[in-house]
């Protein structure tokens, strides 16, 4: 179902190019189809602000549903912004207040870049905290992505996420483990997911607090899970709205910092990404920026555009499912007045049924 565009942010704008359906929102207030207000607390460092918007727009804007979605973006105060990354957020974002009056249905958040060993020393911990009580408070349901899981679920239960010797990076095999929980109904029992992080939280850590996993994988270990109440809280440990190249601009940058003698060694491969192809290619790209180094000529370009041909998305429709399934659920027991979570017989402790 569309997504409206109810303000002049440009991710609107891009998404239509795109070929996504969106409506004006002149269009929209002349049918008569249900509003479903998403939040999208923005955390993302100013890179990769507007990316980070387009991904999680499509994953909404897929959800099968009979539904208008009003996308909310906002964003924390506390975390550092360059001038331009501050205007364009002045000019397109609402404001907490603003998403504290008005109210919304369901809440998004992003993962964020961390500076500190300690997420609780990060800019962003109390803000989040705050919009975490808020939300418990006065919306539906939440979705967390990898950084956002991991503050919350410190923050929340006291686990503490436990620092990796490496990064894992890459797309990672998962199976169902709780197949007869709604958010995983219809999709496949296995399913690929892209990871990029340091950190891990284990089964162990979720079981112990009552947190319920619904998938996880030999390799990436725990990717989908969901609070005590089975719904109020869902969180990923992995990246589901990545775009089929957002590793390898991910790994691209990582190049570039190595050229620039910003990194020790030569990045690795993201695992179970790239084709044998795609990897010789990138060994050739590697020898010419060392031919580059050495002899002072400017170096090569990038190859994205060759390399975008090499690349298969093997994830995107299990989390267009998830989302569409998170969403499906929200549509089934928000109140229809935005300020208030549930409608009225829901009980917030076991909002979907399933406990009892």
């Amino acid at each position: 179902m569309p997504l409206v565009a109810h303000s002049k942010l440009p991710t609107f704008e891009r998404m239509k190019h795109e070929g996504h359906d969106v409506l004006e929102e002149e269009r929209a207030s002349h049918q008569d189809i249900r509003e479903l207000h998403i939040g999208l607390l923005n955390m993302m460092p100013d890179a990769a602000l507007s990316a980070t918007e387009r991904q999680f727009f499509r994953l909404v804007g897929s959800a099968n549903l009979i539904a208008q979605f009003h996308m909310h973006v906002f964003t924390l105060d506390e975390l550092p912004r360059s001038e331009q990354a501050r205007e364009y957020i002045d000019n397109y974002y609402e404001t907490f207040d603003d998403i504290k009056r008005d109210g919304l249905d369901a809440l998004i958040i992003t993962g964020a870049n961390v500076t500190h060993p300690n997420l609780s020393s990060e800019p962003f911990w109390e803000p989040l905290a705050d919009v975490m009580a808020w939300a418990h408070e006065n919306v539906t349901s939440v979705l967390c992505s990898c950084l956002a899981t991991h503050a919350l679920l410190e923050h929340h239960y006291g686990i503490k996420r436990n620092p990796m010797e490496f990064k894992r990076w890459g797309i990672f095999d998962h199976k169902v483990s709780m197949p007869e929980h709604p958010l995983v109904e219809n999709i496949n029992t296995r399913f690929d997911v892209p990871h990029s992080r340091f950190n891990q939280v284990t089964r162990q850590q979720l079981e112990e607090k009552g947190v319920v996993v619904l998938a996880e994988g030999e390799e990436a270990g725990v990717h989908l899970a969901v609070s005590p109440d089975l719904f109020r809280t869902v969180f990923f440990q992995g990246h589901p709205e990545y775009d089929s190249n957002s590793l390898l601009k991910e790994y691209k940058r990582e190049v570039l910092l190595w050229f620039d003698d910003q990194r020790d060694g030569h990045p690795p491969f993201p695992d179970n990404y790239l084709t044998p192809q795609a990897k010789a290619i990138l060994g050739e790209y590697r020898s010419e920026l060392i031919a580059s180094r050495e002899t002072g000529i400017e170096p090569p370009e990038f190859p994205e555009k060759l390399l975008m041909t090499l690349i298969d998305n093997t994830w995107r429709d299990t989390a267009k499912a998830v989302v569409s399934n998170w969403l499906g659920h929200v549509y089934q027991i928000t109140n229809s007045r935005r300020e208030l979570p549930f409608m009225d017989g829901i009980d917030p402790q076991d909002p979907l049924g399933l406990k009892s």
